[in-house]
């Protein structure tokens, strides 16, 4: 991780300055590398022309006909960087290669007890071999600290010409800026307060021949687990890189074949698609031997309480949150069975289920923030929360169990699911009252103790449990579910619904305070949304948002107003009387005064949220969900707007957010976040698409919606289980036509449209001739559905 020039700025606030550079899950190696040519530094003396984002390389063009491209090979612990030069002379160019490292793990943090300075020894660095060698090892002076060994190499292809070794070499950022651990930083660091990292210098004479291209590949490569283990990674990694290259480029080019998309009256979204896989691809992490401790919020450091073996998962955010998240994971893991890629999402269930029972002896909470050390932050049985990541795990189980038909895997998780909402209503429900106590999604003061997240969430849990433990043949958990759920739902709309606020309580108080029990408080966060954002699956019946159909318009009608919504999406905390002077006028949406100021930053995931929830009732219309939609898409790709080319951040430039752009590196908020895929993928495979599987009851709906001021929507490869669906929707005239032809799919198939709103049916038929149909309403709207037979359908809806 490093600047679009090739250069390495000290990144990132964890441990300041320290998060940028070199990594290999659990470890940083190195600071950076860089690289002169005839005594010039690549981005500096000569100047990068052009960053590109590929899939699953970055390449960069200088002067002088000279292009670096970086890529991290799959399976190996490296990555390669390959250097190419053209001339139109034959000539030899000296070319100097600077490394300095920085070997240390993910945690402890910068400001941590104990802090990542006192756990950080100094590397040492030798050469041997044609490599540079960097060497951190020993026991760090912290309690309970075990003997470790961390490994960097850095070499070529190539024999060098001459090596040099010292404290500094970082190209063309020596002497070093340093960034204090604290305070206001200067514009731009080159290395943190706690850097105990080393350098050196190979040199290489490198003969270029007019018209040809000549490529010269360096590898960086290391290891936790001692000397030997980083001299192999290495190997694997410089013995042929051009065929890890295409070994990268062919595995994203099958990830880009996945869910492929056509949306011609969104192209800038159907971009947005084929990057937000790879997106979700850039985001997968693997660590080993993963050593389960609770710091308790960066204040303890004990013993650790067992090991995991292994744990592969999406990484919540880059720079700063490359690490395990149970809220983050959840929400991405939509995104990532729309994009199929499956058994990224397991992984990250099954390591949060091993982790969090290793932790918490079994209770059933699921821990929130895991550092691939496994090093816990929060969510121990002695945290507070949060309590919506432990009742949206047995949603995502069944969320994967219907897109797969996957048995074992529902069998795997089935009893941590259970305990996950036995763990909510034995701990986190102490007066009874069925609204849950505890930490979720956002805490800011005046907020009550049971939180509207974690109850849509638990009405959610509670359902898709309910579901899972039909399928189990375990009934007695499927009737205390179902009769929870039933219980929730029944008094949801009257405890939490406020009527002056056009939309629902963010919280209700303090039930220990018998005067203010249950009351109410609105305080206009994203989360307000939720409840139109989560569908629950009741039996024999069709799934349903749980806001009713009246309410639900209302809020969605309220969201859409620049008190809640900005250019790029919605606000972390609407406007409202006491609305912050510079505001736009007539934002105030509402009477209701509240302590909370309003905080006008769109995250990508909010922005998420609205779309996901616009799409729930069929509102996909220009002002409606592809606000939202477009605004995640444009974070992502506008040429005026991005911070990294194709990759979703975490936070838009907003009123209350400056762009990440003109922030310094060690105060920036993610460049890259999992969760914005969410906001993206969901909404055109699951909703526009239509594609709706529940392979674990063998049943599979096609029931795409063609959104307004658009005329087709198609996708191809879905992936759903092991076989996969095409679907082409189009409106032209007053027909409706649905194309759907499956691939290795078992499943009763269901295909049809939602009718554009007001339409009545004329005609139906399949394949030429006139069928039977069924007009099913729905929170969509009006759906027409038949029954398919055999691979291929065409529907053809002729309107009135």
């Amino acid at each position: 991780m490093g600047d679009e020039s090739g250069l390495y700025p000290a990144t990132g606030w964890h441990t300041r300055g320290e998060m940028g550079g070199f990594w290999s899950q659990p470890i940083k190696l190195l600071d950076g590398v860089w690289f002169g040519v005839d005594g010039s530094w690549l981005g500096k003396q000569v100047p990068a022309t052009k960053y590109t984002s590929g899939y699953g390389y970055q390449r960069i063009d200088y002067g002088n006909g000279i292009q670096r491209t970086d890529f991290v090979p799959d399976g190996v612990r490296a990555t390669l960087v390959g250097l190419s030069f053209s001339s139109t002379t034959n000539k030899t160019v000296k070319l100097d290669l600077d490394a300095h490292s920085e070997l240390m793990p993910a945690y402890p943090w910068g400001g941590t007890t104990p802090n990542a300075g006192q756990a950080n020894l100094q590397d040492t660095g030798s050469y041997a071999g044609g490599a540079l060698r960097f060497r951190d090892q020993g026991t760090s002076p912290i309690p309970n600290a075990t003997k470790h060994d961390y490994n960097a190499l850095v070499g070529s292809q190539l024999r060098p010409t001459n090596h040099a070794l010292g404290a500094n070499h970082r190209g063309p950022q020596d002497p070093a800026v340093v960034c204090p651990m604290d305070g206001t930083p200067p514009a731009r660091c080159d290395d943190s307060a706690i850097g105990k990292g080393t350098g050196g210098r190979l040199s290489y004479d490198v003969k270029l021949k007019a018209g040809q291209k000549t490529t010269v590949w360096f590898a960086v490569a290391g290891s936790d687990a001692g000397k030997a283990s980083a001299e192999r990674e290495y190997r694997k990694a410089i013995s042929n890189p051009e065929k890890l290259l295409k070994a990268k480029i062919d595995d994203r080019a099958g990830i880009a074949g996945r869910s492929k998309v056509s949306l011609p009256g969104d192209q800038l979204l159907q971009q947005s698609v084929e990057w937000s896989k790879q997106n979700l691809a850039d985001s997968v992490q693997e660590a080993h031997n993963l050593q389960i401790r609770d710091v308790n919020e960066g204040k303890d450091y004990p013993v650790p309480a067992g090991t995991v073996d292994s744990a592969r998962w999406f990484g919540a955010g880059f720079p700063d949150y490359p690490w395990i998240f149970a809220t983050d994971g959840e929400y991405t893991s939509y995104a990532a069975v729309a994009a199929g890629q499956f058994d990224t999402v397991k992984a990250h269930l099954k390591a949060l289920q091993e982790i969090s029972d290793l932790l918490n002896d079994g209770s059933g909470k699921v821990a929130h923030e895991i550092v691939p050390t496994g090093d816990v932050y929060f969510g121990s049985n002695q945290s507070a929360g949060n309590t919506d990541e432990t009742v949206k795990f047995p949603s995502i189980v069944a969320l994967l169990w219907r897109w797969t038909g996957d048995d074992r895997f529902r069998d795997q998780l089935y009893d941590f699911s259970v305990r996950n909402l036995k763990y909510a209503y034995r701990e986190l429900d102490q007066d009874n009252d069925g609204w849950l106590e505890g930490l979720a999604n956002v805490e800011r003061s005046g907020m009550g103790a049971e939180k509207l997240d974690s109850t849509v969430y638990l009405a959610r849990g509670l359902r898709d449990l309910a579901d899972l433990a039909a399928s189990k043949r375990d009934k007695p958990t499927q009737q205390w579910a179902t009769a929870k759920a039933d219980d929730l739902e029944k008094r949801f709309e009257s405890q939490w619904w406020v009527q002056q606020a056009f939309g629902y309580a963010d919280s209700v108080d303090d039930p220990a305070d018998p005067a203010n029990d249950n009351k109410p408080i609105f305080q206009r966060h994203w989360t307000g949304v939720t409840p139109m954002e989560a569908m629950l699956t009741r039996p024999g019946q069709l799934d349903a948002p749980l806001a009713s159909i009246n309410h639900a318009k209302i809020a969605l009608d309220q969201r859409e107003k620049p008190c809640y919504t900005g250019e790029f999406g919605l606000f972390h905390t609407g406007t409202g009387p006491t609305a912050d002077p510079g505001g736009n006028p007539g934002a105030t949406c509402d009477n209701i005064v509240s302590a909370v100021k309003s905080e006008r930053a769109i995250f990508s995931l909010n922005t998420s949220i609205m779309a996901v929830a616009e799409g729930n009732f069929g509102r996909l219309g220009q002002n409606q969900q592809q606000v939202y939609t477009t605004g995640n898409a444009r974070i992502q790709l506008d040429p005026k707007v991005w911070e990294t080319p194709g990759a979703m951040p975490e936070i838009a430039p907003s009123p209350d957010a400056p762009a990440n752009i003109d922030r310094p590196f060690t105060d920036r908020s993610m460049a890259l976040q999992a969760w914005g895929a969410y906001g993206v993928l969901w909404p055109v495979v699951h909703q526009q698409l239509g594609v709706d599987p529940d392979l674990g009851h063998g049943k599979l709906a096609v029931v795409p919606q063609i959104p307004g001021g658009q005329q087709k929507v198609a996708g191809s490869n879905i992936k759903v289980g092991r076989g996969a669906v095409d679907v082409s929707a189009t409106l032209e005239n007053k027909e409706l036509r649905t194309t759907v032809r499956t691939s290795g799919v078992r499943a009763d198939v269901t295909v049809g449209a939602v009718l554009p709103a007001g339409a009545k049916v004329a005609r139906v038929s399949v394949d030429g001739k006139s069928t039977k149909y069924q007009l099913v309403t729905t929170s969509r709207g009006t759906e027409v559905r038949v029954a398919a037979h055999g691979s291929s359908t065409n529907l053809r809806i002729t309107l009135h």
